[in-house]
């Protein structure tokens, strides 16, 4: 009878850490840069996408794991040793499925990069012709 409740709890313990969630994880971007990585996520936590804007117009981001009671929370960021200092303020939404908190895609880049490098492309064909 405990071999049974041995095999029983190990195969829950297994299919508990084999469907752990998967995010994406970065610490601190500003603008488009965010250098992420995977990491797993504990129980009762799920991926988040934090948004916010230091100074008023730069652009902060942050990803990773939240507790879900965080979840869809504004967070406030203060000065150290000035806790009446705000340096910004960050909105967390989180989703539950493996990388759902994903990096933008090609339409997060900048337009300019992306013509110059086009237009550069076609001069070098039309020299090369």
């Amino acid at each position: 009878m405990n071999g049974i409740i041995i095999r029983v709890f190990a195969a829950g313990l297994f299919l508990a850490v084999a469907h752990a969630l998967k995010c994406y994880k970065c610490d601190f971007g500003i603008g488009s840069l965010c250098v992420t990585a995977e990491t797993t996520c504990s129980a009762g936590e799920e991926c988040f996408s934090g948004k916010a804007e230091a100074a008023g117009f730069l652009p902060v981001k942050t990803k990773g794991c939240l507790k879900t009671a965080q979840c869809n929370k504004t967070s406030e960021t203060n000065m150290p040793g000035h806790s009446n200092v705000t340096v910004y303020t960050v909105y967390k939404t989180c989703c539950s499925t493996d990388l759902c908190n994903s990096a933008p895609g090609a339409n997060g880049l900048p337009l300019l990069p992306l013509l110059l490098a086009s237009f550069t492309s076609l001069l070098m064909v039309s020299v090369a012709v």
